[in-house]
């Protein structure tokens, strides 16, 4: 009996990591496979503008009001001797998905448009505004580009 009892309560336990293991899926998730580096893009957005891409990161900053935008930083490199710099809005639309604050420190992969921020949407201006507080930076050097992700996955 006591073996039956203690192969059930490993079990419990190895299901219980496998399901905090898995990773979360907002909106569409991530269907490209080709990453786009994202140290690359927040260099060079530009270059970008206009495409869908992939970007694979690490979350820094996430909306506390709405869960509307994430910030991306690239993960560092192994042999690289200083962390990477710069981050990348990612921005969903209003209340269709919402990023969660504990996705902070985790891992992610997000998809979207690359675009410009300014000018149009009040809302996209207000996210780049919001993240350059979170990060103690003047607010008139928020970004001015970001992706407009239909998903993401965090891990």
């Amino acid at each position: 009996m006591r073996t039956v009892y203690s192969c059930a309560v490993i079990a419990a336990a190895l299901a219980a990591a496998a399901a905090a293991a898995a990773p979360d899926t907002y909106g569409a998730g991530v269907s490209l496979t080709e990453v786009t580096p994202l140290a690359r893009l927040i260099e060079r957005p530009a270059q970008f503008e206009g495409k869908t891409v992939r970007v694979d990161g690490v979350v820094t900053a996430v909306c506390t009001a709405m869960g509307c935008w994430m910030a991306l930083t690239p993960e560092p490199a192994a042999q690289a001797p200083a962390p990477p710099s710069g981050t990348m809005i990612i921005k969903v639309d209003d209340g269709v998905i919402v990023f969660p604050v504990s996705a902070k420190g985790r891992r992610a992969s997000a998809q979207g448009v690359v675009q410009r921020v300014g000018g149009g949407d009040h809302h996209d201006r207000e996210a780049a505004r919001e993240h350059a507080r979170q990060e103690g930076r003047p607010v008139q050097s928020a970004v001015s580009w970001q992706i407009k992700a239909t998903g993401a996955v965090i891990y």
